[in-house]
């Protein structure tokens, strides 16, 4: 009978027995039961070879010896992904995306390699989930021109070993695998999915990368959490780590970056899900603003910064009197604990107070803002809510706000006033500091230092 233990799937440690906390990492309800696997002498001679330097590059340098080499980077021919990525795909770069079920991952990659074949590259797409039929459904439902031509090379398997001898006799130069926890491998007695099998298929995939230069794109489950299912050891294996974001209900989508060892983290990458597969959109900014047919009371646009994009966000902000001894904070896309201290600086500072008043606010677009620039543009909309006044016409404000009533500065602060011009704001309510040195054609800018001085502003207009 196979023994078992149960390892974390955070930090890997292991225990005999099952346990609430973990004990390496502290960790609450992270141990799963995994089959202990007997070692072999074949398994840990391959994994001694593999270690080994095979060139002379994995020897000891000196880091001012090292010319490093700036390869091209591979256009997918998708450009909100090729955004995402960093500027395309890197020679042996390991990319793992995820998302909930049905919100639109193996769409994506199937588009990108129908583009990469449009262009002579040779591309292969392992589906372990799907059989060949239903890939070649999916993709004649969406027109895909590899239906009419070849190139796209499809594998229906999800044994390791012979998913790995294809990829070194086909010699692809991008290669999906869909799903990263439906491979197993023969040198271990777990189930398709156990922390066990997801690490080792995982590493081995990796290697093999590294070592012929095949650009392999993972797709991995998310949990109930909304984490990546599997080991946690398996975001670190990889050089680039994306999300898929947005209601499955709704017909837009958002990738977002949270690592990339090529690129810059957090950049987005927005499409919109048509009959056809995904599409880009090339003006995000018109997704996240409402378009009221006169001025509405509680309503404030803001810009955010994702990644290396200026996004304009409308943030909506609901005031009303409460029938409870404990009024609501309710935040949509927006950090609600940082809510509830906005309102204690805007009541301690302002003189402004909302104790008796339930506070909703909302993101409109789905999207969600995690930068603190919001901060000034959510309690200008509770104020706009609470006085049912609307703010001017064509305002946008950014501006991160302190626990002594200080608005301090953003980030490039000068591109998001650019942003806001091209799309025709004439005012913008921003910190002293980021006042720009040259003046931006068509907005005028009210800048201030404190959050009175903000909304002395407003009540002068």
């Amino acid at each position: 009978m196979a023994k078992s233990a149960y390892v974390c799937t955070a930090c890997g440690a292991s225990a005999p027995k099952w346990q609430g906390q973990c004990p390496g990492c502290q960790q609450w309800n992270t141990l799963i039961e995994t089959v202990i696997e007997k070692p072999s002498v074949s398994n840990s001679n391959h994994r001694f070879v593999a270690l080994a330097p095979t060139s002379e590059s994995g020897g000891l340098q000196d880091l001012s010896d090292i010319r490093p080499r700036e390869e091209p980077r591979l256009l997918t021919g998708v450009e909100e992904f090729d955004r995402v990525l960093g500027g395309g795909l890197v020679t042996g770069g390991v990319v793992l995306i995820g998302g909930d079920p049905g919100i639109g991952k193996s769409t994506l990659l199937l588009q990108t390699l129908s583009r990469l074949t449009e262009i002579q590259v040779p591309v292969l797409y392992v589906s372990g989930e799907e059989s060949a039929e239903q890939v070649a459904l999916r993709a004649r439902r969406m027109q895909l021109s590899a239906c009419a031509s070849t190139g796209l090379r499809l594998l229906s398997e999800i044994n390791l070993e012979k998913v790995m001898a294809v990829l070194q006799v086909e010699k692809p130069r991008v290669a999906v695998i869909d799903s990263i926890q439906t491979l197993w491998s023969d040198a271990l007695q777990s189930a398709p999915g156990s922390v066990a099998q997801v690490r080792e298929c995982a590493a081995q995939l990796t290697r093999l990368a590294k070592q012929t230069g095949i650009s392999i794109i993972f797709v991995g489950h998310v949990t109930k959490e909304g984490a990546l299912a599997g080991p946690r050891v398996l975001e670190h294996m990889v050089d680039t780590v994306l999300y898929f974001e947005g209601d499955s209900q709704s017909s837009f989508r958002l990738v977002r970056a949270f690592k990339n060892r090529f690129g810059a983290v957090n950049e987005l990458g927005v499409f919109a899900m048509t009959d056809r597969g995904l599409r880009g959109v090339s003006n995000p900014s018109a997704l996240f603003l409402s378009h009221h047919s006169q001025a509405v009371a509680g309503s404030c646009v803001m810009v955010t910064q994702e990644g290396t994009r200026p996004l304009l966000v409308e943030i909506q902000a609901l005031v009303d009197a409460t029938h409870s001894p404990n009024p609501r904070r309710l935040t949509v896309g927006l950090e609600s604990t940082r809510l509830v201290m906005l309102l204690a600086v805007l009541h301690r500072h302002a003189g402004i107070a909302c104790f008796d008043q339930d506070v909703f606010i909302n993101a409109v677009g789905g999207v969600r803002i995690q930068e603190p620039a919001a901060d000034l543009a959510m309690l200008l909309a509770i104020v706009s809510s609470l006085r049912n006044k609307p703010l001017p016409g064509k305002l946008i404000a950014f501006g991160e706000v302190g626990l002594a009533g200080e608005i301090r500065p953003a980030p490039r602060g000068q591109e998001r006033l650019k942003e806001a011009a091209k799309l025709g704001f004439t005012h913008a309510i921003i910190p002293k500091a980021n006042v720009p040195k040259q003046v931006i054609k068509g907005i005028e800018i009210w800048a201030v230092d404190r959050i009175d001085h903000a909304m002395e502003r407003l009540r002068t207009v």
